[in-house]
Order: structure tokens, then sequence, then C-alpha cells
């Protein structure tokens, strides 16, 4: 008879595998015994569809799909995960609410629930709970969640936004660090650009990564869409001031970003196209990845890269806009009861602990609890983004996180204006105009 050939690689996949399956059991024991105590009892026959961004880190997904699964193994109520484009779940998550009918649960970004508030299950006691049990929402998760003093969606966790870059590269360029100032931020693109290694922002109409740029370059200037009052200001000296900035940073970008959607940044940095852009902790966490399957060029770009907060501009303080991940249970589902449940569930530190650690810092927390978990201090390359979610401004900048303000950032209303400046379809005046005549149509 032969003898099988059990190398060490094979040793190493069955001792990881094995690893898995103890994992997944200690969650799923967890899951059981979480079932039979929870407030939340899902109705009979229940079942979930939950409709997600496709993932950007693959352990993140792991991890996720891990908890549903026990979830499901504890409580019997499937949950079947659907995945689409970033930018393609706002406008899924609108048809829902305005026919009535598609997943129970929508995962989405920034404000997105305030689009249509009366059509999201109140989850206040689900927030009160978590709250109470892990030291506190933070204030954006607050502001986030809430819509006439009722929580309608759950903050789940927040994508720090942050300034990615190649140490070689601007160290080529004449900096040893990124610049804490917008003035010296904007020599060292100019830099970038004239030894062959330019840096480059997504200028099409990325919901993420696009909306959160342009919003600090505007706020950090002192421009605002509105005031305190929800009174449309955009047509003001700062937004000027922030235009012309911007359009001349433009100049210097790599070219091809007012094509660049949610997804191009990423590529871009990995293929040394760019040696700086704004992202998650994405594009390390996909060069580590590679670099641990033996990929020699990945393992130059993970060795090489680091992360910086975005600098300060005139207004003399930070203006950053880090990208909230809100989940919100539909009116519409037969199953609202099931829904809390879930969405209380993840929340769990037994859960959301390991998923937070899967998510290799891509994800960070809105509750202070979770400041504690080891992934912040795994790495000093992903300290940085541990705050993110109590450092950042919100989807209304000065004004509420409404109705009007979901719309205006759904509508691209300050992305659109930028792009338009910076690729010559518009003058500053009439890029302010145009914006102006949107946000006055939408917060009349």
């Amino acid at each position: 008879m032969t003898q099988p050939n059990f190398t060490r690689r094979h040793a190493l996949k069955t001792g990881a595998a094995l690893a898995g399956a103890g994992a997944f059991a200690n969650l799923t024991m967890f899951a059981q015994a979480w079932a039979q105590t929870t407030q939340w009892q899902p109705e009979k026959g229940a079942t979930l569809t939950l409709l997600r961004w496709k993932r950007f880190i693959q352990s993140e997904e792991d991890a996720f799909m891990a908890l549903v699964a026990a979830y499901t193994k504890a409580t019997g109520v499937e949950v079947k995960v659907l995945n689409e484009s970033l930018d393609d779940v706002q406008p899924k998550a609108s048809v829902a609410a305005n026919t009535g009918q598609g997943p129970d649960i929508f995962w989405g970004l920034y404000s997105l629930p305030h689009l249509f508030p009366d059509k999201c299950v109140d989850v206040t006691d689900v927030a009160d709970y978590l709250g109470k049990k892990y030291g506190g929402w933070v204030e954006s998760a607050q502001i986030y969640g809430k819509s006439k003093g009722k929580w309608i969606d759950i903050p789940v966790a927040y994508n720090g936004n942050v300034i990615n870059y190649r140490q070689s590269m601007i160290e080529k360029a004449g900096f040893k660090e990124v610049p804490k100032d917008t003035a010296g931020f904007l020599e060292l693109m100019k830099a970038m650009k004239a030894k062959s290694t330019p840096g480059g922002f997504a200028l099409g109409r990325a919901s993420g990564d696009g909306n959160a740029w342009v919003h600090w370059a505007l706020w950090s200037h002192g421009g605002n869409l509105v005031d305190k009052n929800d009174k449309v200001v955009i047509n003001s000296p700062e937004t000027v001031k922030a235009l012309e900035y911007v359009k001349e940073m433009s100049n210097h970008f790599v070219t091809g970003t007012a094509s660049w959607n949610d997804a191009f940044n990423n590529k871009a940095f990995l293929s040394g196209e760019v040696g700086l852009t704004n992202n998650g902790v994405s594009i390390y966490a996909a060069a580590k990845a590679g670099a641990a399957k033996g990929d020699a060029k990945m393992k130059e770009v993970m060795d090489d890269m680091n992360h910086a907060l975005w600098p300060v501009g005139p207004v003399g303080r930070p203006t950053e806009f880090h990208i909230a991940y809100p989940m919100m249970v539909m009116k519409y589902s037969k199953f609202p009861k099931a829904a809390k449940s879930f969405i209380a569930f993840t929340m769990e530190a037994e859960n959301y602990n390991k998923w937070l650690e899967g998510a290799v810092a891509y994800l960070t927390h809105p509750l202070n609890a979770y400041d504690a978990n080891p992934v912040w201090s795994s790495d000093p390359k992903l300290t940085l983004v541990r705050d993110v979610a109590k450092r950042t401004l919100t989807a209304g900048g000065q004004g509420s996180v409404g109705e009007r303000a979901a719309a205006a950032l759904a509508d691209f209303v300050v992305l659109d204006m930028f792009a338009s400046v910076c690729t010559d379809r518009a003058s500053i005046k009439d890029a302010i105009s145009i914006a102006e005549r949107q946000a006055t149509r939408i917060y009349r």
C-alpha cells in the first residue's frame, strides 16, 4: 500500500484547517448560548437577506461569513449575503425603499439610511443595549445612527480613509514624511510628479474615496456646503480657495483620475503607477497577503509603504472625512426581530473582535470598548486608523445629517464641483454656481 506523502506544506494546511475548525466551534458555542438568552428572538421560520459592498479584504469577508454561519447554526435563521460594488449599494437601497421590496438588511455608506429614514426599522433598543455593554458610542456614530431622536441604523464600522504612500518615492521627492499642512502637501505632490512618481486621487464618482478627499479639501479651507442651520453657503471665498488649491494639485496627478472609481487607486498603487493616494489600509493588506504567497513585487510594496493622516489646512484643525458603514433594517422586512438579533450578534465582543482582526484594521469600530482590540497594536503601520470614528467629521459638515445631506452626498454635489474644475469642464465660478443650484434644490 502506498504511503501518503505528508510534506511540511500538508502539515501547515492541515493545522490551519484544524485551527479554523476550532475557532468556528468556539464561535458556534458562544452563538448557541447567546441565542438562548437574547431579547431579540427571531420570528418562526425567519430568513434574512443582507446586501453589502463587495469585500476589499478576503480575510474580512471570511471573518464576517464565519459569524454569519455561527448565527445560522445557533438560531436556525438562514442569512443570504449578497455582494455589490460600493457604488451600487446606494441606488439599490433607494429602489428597495421606494418599492417596498428587496433585502431585509442593507449595509451601506455614510448617511445612506437618512435618504429614507421613515423606511428604516427603529433599532434604538439594539443601540442602547450595545452602547451600555461596550463603553458607549462615539459621537459620529450617534449622529449617523439617529433621526428625530431614534436610531434608524447601527453604524457597525468605519473605514479610515488615509494617505497611502511609498516611503522611497516621497524621499526621492525630497521629503522624509508626508507634510502635516496643506501647503507642504501641495509641494510634495509637485515634487513627486517631477520625479516621475506622481500621486493621484479619484475624480470620478467614487462614493468612498472620491467623496472623502474632496470634502476634506473643502472643509480644510473653511468651505462648507451648508451652515449649522442647513442654509446653503457653498458660494464663498473659502470654497474658491479650496478649488484653486485642488486645481493646482490635480495638475500634478497621474493621468486618468477623472475616471477613477473606488477600485482604481488600489490597482494604481499596487502596480507602482502612483506613489501616493487616499484609501483605507486595504492596499497594505493586499500587499501583505501577496507577500505571504511569495510575490516579490507585493513584498516590495509592503515593506516600502506607510500611512498618514490628512494634512491640516488654513482652518487650523483636522477636517478628515472617514467612511461610516451603517447597517439598516427595512420596514418591509417580514422578520425585523431576526434582523435586529443578527445586527446585535455581529457587534458582540466574541464576534466583533475576531471580525476586526480579520479586517486587519480596514474596518474600525464605533464602540469605545474596542479600542483595546489587539489589531491596533499588531503593526505600527495600522495604529493611526484606530481612532478614525472619533476624528471624522460627518456627512452634513457643519449642517445636520439628514435626508438632504444624504441626498447631496449621493448626488456627488461636492465631488462633481471639484472634478469639473480639475478637468476644465467648468470655471471655478461656474462650478460653484452649479453646485449652489443643486444644493439649493436639495435643501429648499
